[in-house]
């Protein structure tokens, strides 16, 4: 399951700006590339979080 996984979220970046209608696309796909690290991270500071406050 794991390598279907990283084959689906293999995605080339330059070639889909390369491939861009126009300039307003390039937002989108940055914003789309770097949306699910940054979800992932503050998913991560909460857990850590919370697991801190119920130890004390």
């Amino acid at each position: 399951m794991k390598p279907y996984f990283l084959l689906l979220q293999n995605a080339n970046i330059e070639e889909k700006i390369k491939n861009a209608p126009d300039d307003g696309y390039q937002i989108g796909v940055l914003i789309g590339s770097y949306l699910p690290f940054i979800l992932l991270v503050v998913l991560a500071y909460w857990a850590y979080n919370r697991a801190k406050k119920r130890k004390e």
